[in-house]
């Protein structure tokens, strides 16, 4: 019998996986990749670092070359490849060689699609000017560096507070430049909710980036062929000298389209758990793909590494005669910029009540470790949690050490379906330099499950500005002590520190609603539970505290 002919489209995580894996599980097949790229296989991820010289070396970033795997894999490899059309009936590719211009056929018995996603480049007034960038690939990269290098640039732009932007603003601020990040919607990481990503824009406004949210760009003002200035759509205009645009990516679809294969809702190509397509003998895998998410069981498009390496391991397996499975994602994603870190893994509060679940978010502030111990940093930590049930469904971890450990942790409560209750019975390491003995991701459970157990009821700071500004009657209630309360407090908020609460009940309306907090929740929560035992039935206490209410810091810096 003549070989299994395999031809997989596209290189990097998707492609570069599946042909690894074709290999691994068949040893007879043909196997051949083309790439219309430079490079097969490199760390896209690692770009942004690339840029600002953490990674020192671009060879770092080159995973495998054609040449290495040929050795190792007998996997043929044509970079500068571009494959122009699927042809199905003849099980065909049309491919040309960008070198020379030739174009050529090659027959296929499985074809894998793994062409990813482009860098999103508006059609704005001045786009093309020759100071104006993506971060997708290494010659984007590369041009970076050489125009830092030849023009010594002073002020940058990112367009984009997504995590490719904050990165790459992290990079340059590095480097010296004098950076402003422009983002459409009114917050940094447009994924997370209002109120952890205040956290993060407040730390990055500390560390000198300048941020203008709420606002996107109209146009790009040249001279001599470069940007010099942004409009914005307020009318504002930002001096610049170094543009990058971190927008997002938009799935290649055109090969799938061209060749009838089933294009879903989400706007990505519709695969199986064998990441077969409508095509049983076409196969596709990563960021053009859409992908099952494990909590809201819908099909959606999640642009992450990790997911597009497992996609094509197992869409490498099968179309080399293996049968494994794919069964999707959660989303879990992680950033770091200017020494702070976010992480979310699963539903955002507004993601869950747009899916339709009964939700409620609970917030804690604690040590990365034990405080007794040196070094020990504040967490901000937000559990997403289904009513009645108990099921998580989503987190969001920011700080400045120990976000990644916890962040994995709930994601894997998550795959497992766990409840906030399971959360209180973890059994996970301590020693005073890495947690406490109440883990940080244990008393998250501890808090939301003292909700779903009826124990007190929880209100968020939104809840209560709404409430305040609607002019609604009830007390609010500050249990923190005088100095914290001059300090800051909410409109209309009366002070009664909680060690001399019980002293004053009397004072107090049982009858009416109460709303009590204090700067993390831990406070807010001991009042309500006095409150609640003396009488007081209508009692919430503000889950993370005062600390959850950002000032107001500006849109713009």
């Amino acid at each position: 019998m003549e070989p299994l002919k395999i031809v997989i489209i596209g290189g990097v995580a998707g492609g570069a996986t599946a042909a690894a894996k074709a290999r691994r599980t068949n040893e007879s097949a043909e196997i051949t990749v083309f790439e219309k790229g430079p490079y097969v296989s490199f760390a896209n991820c690692g770009l942004p670092y690339y840029v600002g010289e953490t990674i020192r070396e671009r060879a770092d970033l080159l995973l495998q070359t054609p040449e290495r795997f040929w050795k190792r894999y007998r996997v043929r490899v044509l970079v500068r490849h571009e494959v122009l059309r699927v042809n199905r009936s003849t099980k065909t590719v049309t491919v040309r060689n960008l070198e020379t211009g030739a174009e050529f056929q090659h027959s296929y018995d499985r074809l894998i699609l793994a062409p990813g996603a482009g860098a999103i480049v508006p059609p704005l007034p001045g786009i093309d000017a020759s100071n104006i960038f993506t971060v997708k690939t290494v010659p984007d990269s590369d041009a970076i560096r050489t125009f830092l290098l030849q023009h010594s640039p002073r002020r940058a732009l990112v367009v984009g507070a997504g995590f490719i932007g904050l990165e790459t603003a992290e990079a340059l601020k590095r480097r010296g430049l004098d950076v402003t990040i422009v983002e459409l919607v009114d917050q940094v990481l447009p994924s997370f909710d209002p109120d952890m990503a205040a956290l993060v824009a407040m730390h990055l406004q500390e560390q000198g980036l300048k941020l203008v949210l709420g606002d996107g760009i109209r146009a790009f003002h040249t001279s001599n062929g470069m940007a010099r200035e942004a409009e914005l759509t307020s009318g504002r205009r930002v001096p610049c000298d170094l543009v990058i645009l971190s927008i997002g990516v938009r799935p290649e679809l055109n090969l799938a389209r061209e060749a009838g294969l089933e294009i879903g809702k989400a706007g990505g190509i519709v695969v199986n758990e064998r990441q077969q397509t409508s095509d049983p003998d076409i196969y596709a895998a990563g960021d053009a793909v859409e992908t099952l998410h494990l909590v809201t069981g819908t099909r959606m498009r999640i642009p992450l590494a990790g997911p597009a390496n497992k996609q094509g391991r197992v869409a490498g397996a099968n179309a080399a005669g293996g049968d494994l499975r794919f069964v999707g994602s959660l989303g879990t994603a992680i950033v770091e910029s200017m020494g702070i870190t976010a992480a979310k893994t699963g539903l955002s509060i507004r993601e869950a009540l747009a899916h339709g679940f009964e939700a409620f978010e609970s917030v804690i502030h604690p040590l990365d470790h034990a405080e007794y111990y040196p070094g020990a940093r504040p967490l901000h930590l937000k559990l997403i949690v289904e009513q009645g049930s108990g099921r998580l469904l989503g987190a969001q971890v920011i700080g400045e050490d120990g976000v990644d450990k916890r962040i994995d942790v709930l994601a894997t409560a998550l795959m497992a379906r766990m409840t906030v209750t399971d959360l209180e019975q973890l059994d996970l390491a301590y020693a005073p330099q890495f947690s406490s003995a109440k883990d940080a991701v244990i008393l998250a459970g501890f808090v939301a499950a003292n909700t779903v157990r009826g124990e007190v009821r929880t209100i968020t700071c939104q809840e209560v500005l709404d409430k305040i500004a609607a002019g609604e009657t009830f007390q609010l209630l500050d249990v923190r002590t005088p100095q914290e309360y001059d300090d800051r407090h909410l409109p209309g908020a009366r002070l009664i520190p909680i060690d001399d609460l019980r002293e004053h009940l009397h004072e107090l309306d049982p009858q009416q609603e109460t709303v009590v907090y204090c700067k993390s929740g831990l406070r807010g929560y001991l009042a309500a539970r006095v409150l609640l035992q003396h009488g007081f039935s209508r009692v919430r206490n503000l889950t993370g505290g005062i600390l959850i209410c950002p000032e107001g810091s500006p849109p713009e810096t």
